[in-house]
């Protein structure tokens, strides 16, 4: 087992230095399944429109958990009761939200594996871990589900105002330039409360609120569903598709030996077991790029003018 170095610190573009908080978590940040996040694009193809679109998931996680503690210190603050076990499950459950993505994120969601979303898929990576870590998940997998009794802790994780939406509107508007879309983070998690067992905002923080609703219709116009980049996704998921079409009908496709294995097995939610988990976390933006580079010279008229129009 890894020795945490509690000195270990990222620098983050947006929120300056990010700490590790304990033994665990850096144990996970260290762990291969949660590494090759540096290798999945955060926004897919949108790059191809907006240059600076270059993060990773592994970016977005890191600050999915600094805003996570922030939240907690303003709780507890607040007289709101969160034990250390509690906390810990907050953080792993934010770190490992988005484990489950597979190359190019949300473009390639249910083409790599056919009718599987990427949160059941991180579901299957934190049991996976979990069992690694000796049941030390157990808190962030109940809260991930949404099965803890404190309904307030699975509602940071995942709700219409969760930290995962705070991090990546702040952090796509960085990245893409698109200065609508940047909100303040901070001032939302400051307005934080807990009433009844569920998560509130504090009347004053009313505004701060509009302007992250607007803030998020405006990346959705001008971003997320941006024309360009939809339609690179559509050549992304139809070159994939026809590479599927000529393996099914015998022809021999240069791609790495972990892609051939997805795009020639149909794989379910079922078929999920130890060793599709670990070939799933080898696969990245890397593999479906070099098999397009390759495919671009195929005799394919089809696959080789879909993977050229890519590049």
């Amino acid at each position: 087992m890894i020795i945490s170095n509690k000195l270990k610190i990222f620098n983050d573009p947006i929120y300056g230095f990010i700490g590790i908080p304990s033994t665990l978590i850096f144990n996970i940040i260290a762990h291969p399944y949660f590494q090759r996040l540096r290798r999945i694009s955060q926004t897919g193809l949108t790059y191809l429109v907006y240059p600076g679109a270059q993060h990773t998931r592994f970016q977005h996680a890191l600050g999915c958990m600094h805003l996570m503690e922030q939240a907690v210190q303003i709780l507890r603050f607040k007289g709101v009761k969160i034990t250390d076990v509690e906390e810990e499950g907050l953080l792993c459950a934010i770190l490992l939200h988005d484990i489950g993505h597979g190359p190019f994120s949300h473009a390639m969601e249910h083409t790599i594996v056919e009718g599987v979303d990427h949160e059941a898929i991180s579901l299957v990576f934190m049991q996976q871990l979990n069992k690694e870590f000796k049941g030390k998940l157990d808190t962030a997998i109940a809260i991930f589900k949404k099965e803890h009794p404190k309904k307030f802790l699975n509602d940071l994780v995942s709700s219409q105002l969760d930290m995962d939406r705070l991090d990546y509107l702040k952090r796509d508007s960085f990245y893409t330039g698109v200065a609508e879309g940047n909100i303040n983070a901070e001032r939302l998690i400051t307005m934080l409360n807990v009433v009844g067992g569920d998560l509130v905002i504090e009347e004053k923080g009313i505004y701060s609120v509009e302007k992250f609703l607007m803030a998020r219709r405006f990346m959705y116009w001008q971003v997320y569903l941006h024309k360009t980049g939809l339609v690179a996704e559509q050549l992304l998921i139809k070159t994939l598709n026809r590479a599927k079409e000529l393996i099914h009908k015998g022809e021999n496709l240069p791609c790495s030996s972990i892609l051939s294995f997805f795009i020639k097995n149909k794989i379910e939610l079922k078929d999920f077991n130890a060793d599709v988990i670990k070939k799933f976390s080898e696969l990245d933006d890397v593999d479906i790029m070099a098999a397009i580079k390759e495919w671009q010279h195929n005799n394919d008229f089809v696959l080789s003018t879909l993977s050229r129009m890519i590049l």
